[in-house]
């Protein structure tokens, strides 16, 4: 008497693949993961875009200060640091995604960029709006 053994079976029914039931499962719990990673995910972009301004931030103030002293006086706008040969290019605000809302400071006798901040209306993590950084 031999037997055969039917692999791949399932069941009474025999069918082959995933049930129902078990389909839903596996996307419910795909859900869930998704639904506890989005935050963090979030949080770590916020993060990247304030240190990407803080760097553009200190290397504005350097450049204007190497300006002033290579050229005596500070430079009369951004734009005039890549004319200079300073920057390659005014970096995008990380906030607001373009060169131009960048807020210049100007030193009312001088008329020249004394400093620099975010044309962004948002407020960092550290309870600072990113325009008084």
């Amino acid at each position: 008497m031999e037997r055969s053994i039917e692999i791949g079976k399932r069941g009474a029914g025999g069918s082959d693949g995933f049930t129902l039931i078990e389909l839903m499962i596996v996307i419910s719990i795909i859900g869930i993961l998704a639904t506890l990673a989005a935050p963090s995910y979030q949080a770590s972009v916020v993060k990247a875009k304030e240190a990407a301004l803080r760097q553009d931030l200190s290397t504005f103030r350097d450049l204007l200060d190497q300006h002033k002293v290579d050229q005596g006086k500070y430079p009369p706008s951004l734009s005039a640091l890549v004319g200079a040969g300073y920057l390659r290019e005014v970096p995008k605000d990380p906030f607001t995604g373009a060169t131009t809302t960048w807020q210049e400071i100007l030193d009312p006798v001088e008329k020249g960029v004394v400093d620099v901040f975010s044309g962004a209306e948002f407020v960092g993590t550290n309870g600072t709006p990113y325009n008084r950084w």
